[in-house]
């Protein structure tokens, strides 16, 4: 039974004893007053120690009521400590996750940075070789579009040279 309980039955029970005695008093307080007296005082001690009893019960319970609310408190601290380092372990698993997810990420993209450069470097080598050979073929096409226009140029001159001497011998002789 709970102290709090076992204090209200005996407060219950120590009305129920005095209530009795007190009508008895009554009747012998108008026949005798000495008798009246020790009557009275049979009851009243043990109404008191009745009353002394509960009052002590009241107290151990009280301590009890109080030592259980510190065992709450200290318990409901251990919870709170455990929850705390629990959610601790959880933000730092969480941000080297993290941390580690990123620096994976930093050396993909540094990786793909260089490819792409190395491939750039190469693009750029195959397409300068590809343009000097380009101008390089432009540049014999167009010399020797240039040398054989030069040549036709000149035959034509010869042939155009050899006209005019063989009129001009023609008018001469």
């Amino acid at each position: 039974m709970s102290p709090k309980k076992q204090v209200k039955k005996d407060f219950v029970e120590s009305e129920e004893l005095a209530a009795g005695p007190i009508a008895g008093l009554q009747e012998q307080a108008e026949e005798s007053p000495e008798a009246f007296e020790e009557a009275a005082a049979s009851p009243l001690n043990e109404v008191i120690g009745q009353a002394e009893r509960a009052y002590a019960a009241y107290m151990e319970a009280e301590r009890q009521v109080a030592k259980i609310y510190k065992e709450n408190e200290r318990q409901v601290a251990k919870a709170y400590r455990r929850t705390e380092e629990q959610a601790t372990r959880i933000c730092e698993g969480a941000i080297s996750e993290s941390l580690s997810i990123r620096d994976e990420a930093i050396a993909k993209a540094i990786m793909a940075r260089e490819e792409a450069e190395q491939k750039a470097r190469g693009d750029h080598e195959k397409a300068r070789e590809e343009a000097e050979k380009t101008s390089s073929e432009a540049v014999e096409q167009a010399l020797q579009t240039r040398d054989e226009t030069l040549a036709k140029a000149w035959q034509i001159r010869e042939d155009t040279v050899e006209q005019a001497w063989a009129i001009y011998s023609k008018i001469i002789r």
